[in-house]
């Protein structure tokens, strides 16, 4: 029997290549992100890839109150359930703290904490209701560790995780219903091109790059057998071991490293990227970061400048 897959974040990166997948295997799906346009794209994705029933697409912007709600009610009314919800929404600023907007900063941690927390409240309602259900929130390494010049996504991540277990104490009582992780370290989508910077520079993944289906079946594969915590990618432990045992030696190299291969050589004017609004022209699934960018093109769907709306 087909599941019904609610996906927030799924006009980009790994909520879009994980739609694919779900897709494939003949999931109904019900799509959410801010852009209509992209939207109507992964739709059609969707239904080529093998979705049973064309799938759905709901613009949803998490930060809006009563729009994830709304997001649920669409799905209950079209398909009479949701089985998996996979969370991927995420906004990036890069910059000092003492330096990020005030209101970037409170957006972008609006967007990936408050947005994740919108998400599981309204998921594990209807969970609750039915006695089952997979909730997969797209974390990352950095709930884990630091960085500098990532504030506000790393303070939600680290929320983000905490809120987790929090809901895993609270839902003790229904087996059948799970809260489940998925932490990759860097992975290549286009989140970075489009994320704000105040740094004069702008942002990329940090070495070494995950490729976003690679991801992606670590969702699919939660979804099917939940685990509690998924990370994804083999330099996530060797970062835990030194931020927790070697908190002196990580501390003075964590910060030119980022420097080093965290941020790119793009010189940037100060800009909110799409901490505040979308920006369809610069959603893909990759972002084209794993390709040589001298001698190759940028995979259709990405840019090698930040386009922003």
């Amino acid at each position: 029997m087909s599941r019904v897959v609610v996906v927030t974040g799924a006009s980009s990166g790994i909520g879009r290549a994980a739609a694919h997948l779900f897709a494939a295997r003949g999931d109904r799906l019900v799509l959410a992100a801010r852009a209509p346009d992209t939207l109507a794209e992964v739709r059609a994705e969707c239904g080529a890839a093998g979705a049973e029933a064309v799938a759905v697409a709901v613009p949803t912007d998490v930060t809006v109150p009563g729009a994830v709600q709304a997001l649920a009610d669409a799905a209950v009314d079209r398909f009479g359930r949701i089985d998996v919800w996979l969370h991927t929404a995420a906004v990036i600023a890069y910059g000092r703290f003492d330096e990020v907007p005030e209101e970037v900063f409170e957006q972008v941690v609006r967007t990936d904490l408050l947005g994740a927390a919108r998400v599981a409240r309204v998921a594990l309602r209807h969970f609750r209701q039915r006695r089952t259900g997979v909730l997969i929130l797209g974390s990352s390494v950095l709930g884990q560790v630091t960085t500098p010049y990532l504030s506000g996504y790393v303070t939600s991540k680290w929320g983000q995780r905490g809120l987790a277990r929090v809901l895993r104490q609270e839902n003790r009582d229904l087996p059948g219903v799970h809260v489940c992780l998925v932490s990759p370290g860097g992975v290549d989508t286009p989140v970075y091109r489009q994320a704000a910077s105040y740094l004069g520079v702008g942002g990329r993944p940090p070495p070494p790059l995950l490729d976003p289906g690679r991801v992606a079946r670590a969702v699919v594969r939660c979804a099917d057998r939940p685990r509690r915590d998924v990370p994804v990618g083999w330099a996530n432990p060797v970062l835990r071991f030194g931020f927790t045992v070697l908190p002196g030696v990580y501390d003075t190299l964590v910060g030119p490293l980022m420097r080093r291969a965290g941020l790119d050589r793009r010189t940037v004017s100060a800009h909110d990227g799409t901490v505040f609004r979308p920006n369809p022209a610069g959603e893909a699934v990759r972002g084209g970061w794993r390709r040589p960018a001298r001698w190759r093109r940028a995979p259709a769907g990405t840019s090698e400048k930040p386009r922003i709306a």
